[in-house]
């Protein structure tokens, strides 16, 4: 399978175990058996596998006024296209030689500290 569409997204159904449909660049649509559809982004940086959950799929999100880039984290509801733009900025963060997982995990705990 090439490129995903929102209408092979919509079609995608659950089964016994997760499974996973390729999109470009690293990333793929993967599905629960309860039917969520994560978008996720398998890296390697510093020598080390990683996998960053970019969002997942909300068919909501692609029917609403696109969402400016600035706006969007990593673990939202998103669309393809948001998606796809996490993904750029995510394949960015390993050419620097960042972690975008970490980034993530250090984002949230930033926050819920600020929340304290």
């Amino acid at each position: 399978m090439g490129d995903l569409t929102d209408k092979e997204l919509k079609n995608l159904k659950p089964r016994a175990k997760l499974y996973k449909v390729t999109d470009r660049d690293g990333m793929h649509a993967a599905v629960t058996p309860t039917g969520v559809i994560s978008f996720r982004y398998q890296y390697r940086v510093n020598g080390r596998q990683e996998v960053l959950t970019i969002g997942r799929y909300s068919a909501e999100a692609a029917r609403k006024l696109t969402r400016t880039p600035d706006a969007l984290e990593y673990g939202m509801e998103v669309s393809l296209a948001e998606a796809r733009t996490l993904l750029a900025r995510a394949r960015h963060q390993v050419e620097r030689g960042e972690s975008p997982s970490k980034a993530k995990v250090e984002k949230r705990t930033a926050s819920a500290a600020a929340l304290t």
